[in-house]
């Protein structure tokens, strides 16, 4: 069904929009920012400076964000879609004249009472762009070769652009991001395997061009590979970040050392602790049981999203709340992921627990979307 062809007086209207939120998913959301606000206390030796206590205020902007995005009709976010990836979009271009660097990289926007990453905001705009456009063609022109080209020119724009600053881990996030939607969207299979064998053949390359004149990657990132498949050889070096991340996670066993325990996080040997490191200081104070209860609310997230999308009547509103579910996803996995060894350190943060500003309001923002989704589906009504 056409999203034009909904029952408009079926759809909420006023206050009764509160009541159809998506209640248990708010909960969840509530649950998994206060875990956070718990680990950052942690890490700062039981103060909630300098870091729990800014992030309790971003969450609350960031809750009333997700409130208003999510009483706003789907319909509207369906209509700008494309022009806040185009804004997501400039943001990222102005990265290149006015960014500020930090930690090497050119990834901020300094607006004066918030650094911006615009990277984070098109992680999203991305996702609404894509739903949008799947939304409007027809399903018989999914897999011909011309609309195929379209959305990967959405996803690889972007992609380019945040390869410059560099960031290799959100260009990762975006590929992957932007084909597992191509791929629920009904993009034909065959696509995809052309792409993974140009994936392997592009991989190849990349280690070629190493010492040559045409580099593909920085030094840096070959170390970040290299320290993923042999952390030991450099132990105190490039290798030094996954080496005590992988000794806090052994040390907190099954049930953990104990809140405010941990040595790795207390006595400073786990770097980034607050950021894409923070899921070691939880796994070492609250050990196996505390990881895997973490990813079981994670999970439920991922849940209550996917159960928005099938209870959607219309193409935008499924899609966008898949999108939004593989995002998160691709957020909490890689990050896991990278801190266990399983998958190189690319800088991803872990979501809602991880310090910073952006990845918690777009995060939220995006919540806000599967909310709208939820509220404004139509629903039969008693006479």
């Amino acid at each position: 069904m056409s999203y034009l062809e909904y029952n408009v007086k079926s759809v909420p209207t006023g206050l009764r929009k509160l009541l159809y939120l998506n209640w248990p998913l708010l909960v969840l959301t509530i649950t998994v920012a206060c875990v956070g606000f718990l680990m950052l206390y942690s890490v700062a030796g039981g103060s909630f400076t300098p870091w729990a206590k800014p992030q309790m205020e971003r969450f609350a902007l960031g809750l009333a964000v997700m409130l208003v995005v999510a009483l706003v009709p789907i319909w509207f976010w369906r209509n700008i879609a494309a022009l806040a990836y185009l804004l997501s979009l400039a943001l990222l271009v102005s990265v290149e004249f006015f960014g500020t660097v930090g930690m090497g990289a050119q990834r901020w926007l300094d607006l004066g009472f918030v650094r911006l990453q615009p990277s984070e905001l098109v992680k999203i705009t991305m996702v609404m762009l894509l739903a949008a456009y799947y939304d409007w063609l027809p399903a018989k022109r999914t897999s011909r070769p011309f609309w195929v080209m379209l959305p990967l020119l959405f996803i690889l724009l972007p992609t380019w652009l945040v390869l410059q600053q560099p960031d290799l881990g959100t260009s990762i996030l975006f590929i992957l991001g932007g084909g597992a939607l191509m791929f629920l969207a009904g993009v034909h299979w065959a696509y995809f395997a052309v792409v993974i064998a140009a994936g392997i053949g592009l991989v190849t390359t990349v280690f070629q061009s190493r010492g040559t004149d045409w580099q593909l990657l920085k030094n840096y990132q070959f170390r970040r590979i290299d320290t993923f498949l042999d952390p030991s050889t450099d132990p105190l070096g490039a290798g030094y970040h996954i080496t005590q991340s992988k000794i806090a996670l052994g040390s907190g066993g099954w049930a953990g050392r104990g809140f405010m325990q941990g040595t790795q996080s207390r006595l400073n040997f786990l770097p980034e602790k607050h950021t894409d490191f923070i899921f070691t200081t939880l796994a070492e104070e609250f050990g196996f049981v505390g990881g895997l209860s973490l990813l079981a609310l994670y999970t439920l997230i991922l849940v209550f999203c996917i159960s928005t999308a099938l209870a959607a009547r219309d193409r935008f509103s499924s899609l966008v709340s898949l999108g939004i579910a593989v995002t998160v996803f691709l957020f909490f996995g890689v990050n896991m992921s990278m801190v266990m060894g399983l998958a190189p350190v690319v800088g991803v943060p872990l979501p809602m627990i991880s310090y910073g500003g952006s990845a918690m309001l777009v995060l939220m923002a995006a919540l806000g979307l599967v909310q709208s989704a939820h509220i404004h589906r139509p629903r039969n009504r008693r006479r």
